[in-house]
């Protein structure tokens, strides 16, 4: 019984195995990067790349939403493909958490022209292909239920009718 109710509650919740982070390690990524503010571009560049983590892995769909603006907004600058790299994987993992899987997905596609073998870009895009998969099950589940529905009131109104 109980793994019926695992199954169950990991096919609604969407079982990914992507970390959450917590208000305080923002905090504390913020004040890392207002530290950093006199520091060498290197420095602030990693205290940058720490808070947009911190952001796209937030609760709070506000704090995902800035982390991916900062992502955008530094991704122009970027010259490394292996940051290039790091910096698509998180805006793709930004666009997941808010819901967006297509967008995550085409991410995830142009990380993995970088390095096709890089195991979390290939987790996060089965996690977004089930997702976008239980979501069509639901939906057809949906439809399946409104048309029985329909059906069922109309065959009712008919026997009343007669």
């Amino acid at each position: 019984m109980n793994n019926l109710i695992e199954s169950v509650t990991s096919f609604f919740s969407g079982g990914d195995q992507l970390p959450w982070c917590s208000r305080d390690i923002i905090a504390n990524c913020e004040k890392e990067v207002t530290e950093a503010a006199n520091d060498s571009d290197e420095a602030k560049s990693e205290s940058i790349m720490r808070l947009s983590w911190a952001l796209v892995h937030s609760r709070q769909p506000e704090d995902v939403q800035r982390g991916i603006a900062m992502l955008e907004a530094s991704i122009v600058n970027t010259s490394s493909p292996l940051q290039k790299r790091e910096k698509i994987y998180l805006l793709a993992v930004g666009y997941y958490r808010s819901g967006d899987f297509p967008r995550s997905r085409m991410l995830l596609d142009q990380c993995l022209e970088i390095a096709p073998d890089w195991r979390q870009a290939l987790s996060l895009k089965k996690a977004i292909e089930d997702r976008i998969t239980k979501d069509g099950v639901i939906g057809i589940g949906i439809t399946a239920t409104a048309i029985g529905l329909i059906a069922g009131g109309i065959a009712a109104a008919l026997v009343r009718r007669n």
